[in-house]
């Protein structure tokens, strides 16, 4: 699954997986609401990183959570819902907008495979400062480079380059983003 290779996620090892995260993501948004520590405690479990400073408010939505890496000083508002089949690895000082999609998974076109439940999934990289806008999709194998913006309700289908703005669907560049 984690190699990107096609598997039937049927196994009782995954099953036991998506439960444990189920779990922790509801007890996070409960325990965020009355102690914001031991939310961040519960939080740190799911994930498989999360940075100092790192905030991500409830309600989170993950597949197994342990594939996720979130940098330092990072925020992200409400309604994440990132499957994360392959790795997903956020940068350190990102802005990420509610609803955001961060979606792993693959299937098959071919209706044969497909019916067969075969799935597969490639990872999605954040870079650096990148600020994702609200309602926004990152489809799978996206790497989106540092200090770029993704424009509310984009639909992001291939690699976004560093220091630039995209918008739309299909996203595309409209232009770069000079520090002067």
């Amino acid at each position: 699954m984690l190699a990107g290779d096609l598997y039937i996620a049927d196994d009782p090892e995954i099953a036991r997986e998506t439960q444990r995260a189920a779990r922790l993501a509801a007890d996070y948004t409960t325990a965020h609401l009355a102690d914001p520590a031991a939310g961040r405690a519960i939080l740190a479990d799911l994930l498989g990183s999360l940075g100092e400073g790192a905030e991500i408010r409830p309600p989170l939505f993950v597949d197994y959570g342990s594939y996720i890496s979130v940098g330092a000083n990072t925020f992200i508002n409400y309604n994440l819902t990132a499957l994360d089949v392959a790795p997903i690895t956020i940068g350190a000082d990102c802005q990420i907008g509610p609803n955001v999609q961060l979606l792993t998974p693959t299937h098959p076109v071919e209706p044969t495979p497909r019916r067969d439940k075969l799935e597969a999934a490639q990872p999605i990289v954040i870079g650096d400062n990148v600020w994702i806008g609200g309602g926004a999709i990152v489809l799978p194998g996206v790497t989106i480079g540092d200090n770029s913006v993704i424009g509310a309700g984009a639909v992001v289908t291939r690699d976004v380059p560093a220091n630039v703005v995209a918008v739309g669907n299909p996203a595309r560049i409209i232009r770069s983003i000079d520090e002067s």
